[in-house]
């Protein structure tokens, strides 16, 4: 009995490790395209396949299409936000290649904790 209480506790710790490790803070700045970060900044293809750490990073395989929508600044200068159908996340600007530009000055803004969202099945989490 306690070896299994023992196995559940140390699930209950790589568990925990696990989802603050997918909520932290990457940067605290971002650059956009407009002060509300809707506006599309660029295409890129992808010039590699990608396979993030954790769910609020973008998966995609070589020669996909994303769109920019930010570029985390100051701290973290190497991820890039963007979608690909209905996926949307974090990656790094190595793996693709811009293909079209779509704004000629970028704003850089405060991220929120939103931008740090991760979600599992139906639930968010935040830091």
């Amino acid at each position: 009995m306690s070896r299994i209480l023992d196995q559940r506790i140390l699930l209950l710790v790589i568990s925990s490790v696990t989802s603050l490790q997918s909520t932290k803070v990457l940067s605290e700045w971002k650059k956009c395209g407009d002060q509300e970060c809707e506006a599309a900044m660029s295409r890129v293809q992808a010039t590699t396949d990608y396979v993030g750490p954790d769910c609020r990073y973008l998966n995609f395989k070589a020669g996909e299409e994303i769109i920019v929508y930010s570029k985390l600044s100051r701290k973290n200068e190497n991820l890039w936000t963007g979608s690909k159908g209905k996926d949307f996340g974090y990656f790094p600007k190595d793996a693709v290649k811009v293909e079209e530009v779509f704004v000629a000055e970028e704003v850089e803004v405060l991220t929120k904790e939103a931008d740090f969202l991760c979600l599992h099945g139906d639930k968010y989490s935040f830091e």
